[in-house]
């Protein structure tokens, strides 16, 4: 027996644009593999408002993790990752802020780590009504043990989803990470949601889950297949 309906159609949503994501071309030959921190950082010289703007979330600079028989390196600040014309750096924003990275970021030469990324022309891009979502990163404050321990930081992700008021039908927990900082590692674990509402999915997307948002955690995109929480 099935129960479909179709009243929440993608195709008769509408997408607020009180947040979006800009998208932008980047040249760069490679980047640490662990970049979080150092991306961060770099953004905060480039445009010094990012840390008082709570609505500013950066995505990790992503590259496949594995193809034509290579493999993605170890996670660290001293593996590299190439960097391909496809590769974009992405930062979720409040509205207001759009026109003003659009016109002021471009051309920023960012120094991660010693590798030099020279940002290009950026776009807005709407958030998603996929109602399966992942999360790459997601920081719930627990210590190496407990993140490590995938019944415990269910537990803490189930709480902090409660917390804002996202129903939990469907989750998976994937790799463990641990993001390299002066202050010690983030330790963290990917994620994915499934069987949102289209209301709760851009919500989620919207206000993101847990800390260190500027470092790529708890910013939630659509879900593309399982070998996305394989690669974390």
């Amino acid at each position: 027996m099935m129960f479909w309906n179709d009243d929440e159609s993608p195709d008769r949503v509408r997408v607020p644009d009180d947040i979006v994501d800009l998208v932008f071309a980047i040249q760069c030959r490679r980047i640490p593999v662990d970049h979080a921190h150092l991306l961060a950082t770099a953004l905060r010289q480039a445009v010094p408002w990012i840390d008082a703007e709570p609505g500013v979330a950066v995505h990790s600079i992503h590259v496949a993790g594995s193809q034509n028989g290579w493999e993605r390196p170890a996670h660290g600040t001293d593996s590299y990752l190439a960097v391909s014309r496809r590769t974009k750096l992405a930062l979720r924003v409040p509205q207001h802020r759009v026109a003003g990275l659009l016109r002021d970021l471009p051309g920023h030469r960012l120094d991660l780590g010693g590798e030099a990324l020279v940002v290009g022309a950026g776009k807005t891009k709407p958030l998603s009504t996929e109602t399966t979502l992942f999360a790459r990163f997601l920081a719930l404050d627990l210590d190496a043990e407990s993140a490590g321990d995938e019944g415990a930081f269910l537990d803490a992700a189930a709480r902090a989803l409660a917390e804002a008021r996202i129903r939990i039908r469907k989750v998976v927990c994937g790799r463990t990470n641990a993001l390299a900082t002066p202050d010690g590692p983030i330790h963290t674990r990917s994620l994915m949601i499934a069987g949102l509402t289209i209301e709760e999915s851009i919500q989620l997307q919207q206000q993101g889950l847990g800390p260190h948002r500027l470092l790529g955690c708890g910013i939630f995109i659509p879900h593309k297949g399982i070998d996305a929480i394989k690669q974390g």
